[in-house]
Order: structure tokens, then sequence, then C-alpha cells
């Protein structure tokens, strides 16, 4: 597993219970029970010394200390200001309570309510951990791209499909590949001035890394949209989007939790882009609607002019 700490600005405070909920799974389990200790008690740990900290999780004060860092902080001391940032956000009555799995026998109504929190909790955690610094460079890039291709398959791939279709709309080449033999084909053809991007939950779905890699090799700018901003993925991207997912459950697999805050992301690059090139979107924008419009409405359409 990498251990780093990148440097820059800590998480803020808002941010520490996304890093934790993102991260924990690729930690090792002694620093898991670190990354849900000061999640679950921030008041609590705040007011302990690292080695308290150590002893309350059964663990050493030098796993503490990597905990913090690879959470984004550069120490323990930085790791508590934020654990007492976070305690007394939730005093304050801003941090939401957690709630229970939709169990088997819930009902619906019950369904809506917890989808309903767990999508309102994965879109907070994703802004709130979103390095707006990686985001504002993707845009850039995508801004003035030649071509953009963007591979993802299974629930990624819809997603995939969902940016391509976005860019088409005001003006930009981009399409979606989720056959991975055309995907790597594809790549193979990109150069300087043209965006790759890798949609991977996971960060080590082959199939999307392949030609992300290709694409990378060929000197084109890679951007990689992950839930494990650490997995085999960040080797091949320029840049890297992290996104947050929803605790999963047996009714609620990765798939579901990870595609809302993909989305998000992907609201994101393609607003950034709409703004950086108005001039051009928005005419592009207005062109398709009208094209479109017969399509809801047949009175609208050049058979009733």
């Amino acid at each position: 597993m990498k251990e780093i700490f990148a440097g820059g600005a800590p998480p803020a405070p808002a941010a520490l219970a996304a890093k934790v909920r993102t991260l924990a799974p690729s930690m090792t389990r002694s620093m898991q029970r670190v990354a849900e200790a000061v999640a679950g008690d921030p008041a609590g740990c705040a007011a302990l010394t690292v080695t308290g900290l150590a002893e309350l999780t059964g663990t050493s004060e030098a796993t503490v200390v990597r905990t913090a860092r690879l959470l984004g902080y550069p120490g323990y001391r930085d790791l508590r200001l934020a654990l007492a940032g976070l305690a007394a956000q939730q005093q304050s009555g801003r941090a939401p309570a957690v709630t229970a799995d939709i169990a088997v026998d819930d009902p619906i109504a019950d369904v809506v309510a917890k989808l309903a929190y767990d999508e309102q909790q994965t879109l907070a955690d994703t802004a709130a951990a979103l390095d707006t610094v990686q985001l504002g460079a993707a845009v850039a890039a995508l801004a003035t791209a030649r071509r953009v291709e963007v591979y993802g398959v299974a629930a990624s791939g819809l997603v995939a499909q969902d940016l391509a279709q976005k860019l088409l709309r005001i003006g930009h080449v981009a399409h979606a590949h989720s056959d991975p033999h055309l995907a790597v084909t594809n790549a193979v053809t990109l150069r300087a001035k043209d965006v790759a991007i890798a949609i991977t939950h996971s960060g080590s779905t082959g199939d999307v890394i392949e030609p992300l890699r290709v694409a990378f090799e060929h000197g084109a700018t890679t951007i990689a949209i992950t839930g494990r901003p650490d997995g085999l993925v960040s080797q091949y991207a320029d840049h890297i989007l992290t996104t947050s997912t929803a605790r999963e459950s047996e009714l609620r697999p990765a798939a579901m939790s990870s595609r809302t805050s993909q989305l998000l992301v992907v609201d994101c690059l393609f607003v950034g882009v709409a703004q950086r090139t108005y001039e051009t979107a928005a005419p592009a924008l207005a062109a398709s609607y009208e094209a479109l419009a017969h399509r809801h409405n047949p009175g609208a359409g050049a058979g009733s002019r």
C-alpha cells in the first residue's frame, strides 16, 4: 500500500470522515482501527495524545502517525486539530446521524429515506474531499483537447457514456469506450492535446487501466476518476479526482454508491468546461435543445411550421 503525505494544506475537518470512508478499505487492519476510532469519536480522540490513541486502538504510536499522514495530515498534531473542528461541527448539529443499512423487510418508505440519506452523504463526502486544484487542471485540459476518450466498464461505463454525451452537446469530440479491445486500439492513436479519462471505483480495473496506460505512454493527458487514489490507475494518471462511496450492504452494492459520486465529478467537469468555452458551448447547447424540441413537443416539429 502506498503510504505518503502529498503536502499542501491538510483536509478540512468536514472532509475527515469522507477520507476515512474512502481510504479505510486500502489500509492495514491496525490503521483501520485508528481511522475508525477518530471518525467515530472525534471529540474523544481529540483529547488523546498519540500514545493514548495508540493504547485505545491497540496499535502503536507509529501506526497512529502513519494513519494521520495517509489521511492527509503532516502529523498527529494536525489530525487532532481537525478532530477538534469536526467535534465542534457535530456538537452544533451540522453533522448527520448514521442510519442503519437497508433490511430485507424494510417498508418502501424506509428504503427511500435510507437511500436518500446515503446518497446525500456520498455527495457531501465527495464534494468535501475533491481536490479542486486537480479538478481545475482536468477542466483546463478538457477545454482545449483535440479529442476526449473516456474508458469505463459496467456501472462506470454508464458514467463514461454520460460524460461523453455531455461534452458532445457543447461541441467537443468525445467518445466513451466499454469494450476493452476497442479501448486499447483507440488509445494507441492518442497524442499530446488529446485527453483520456479512466473511471474505476476500485482503481484496479484492468480493462480500464490498460487503455489509460497506453494513452499515457503516447503523450495524452490522462485523468482518473476513482474511489482509490492509491490504486494502480493512479500510476498512469496526470490528474486524480477522488470519489467517495456510501456504506455497502447486501442490498446496496458498491456500484450504486460509486455511481452517485462519479456522476457528481462528471457534472463538475462538464460545467467547468462549459464555463471555459462558453462562447461556443452556449450556442451548441441551444442548437441541441432546438434540434430535440420536436421530440418532446410534437407541435413544435418541422412538420407543424
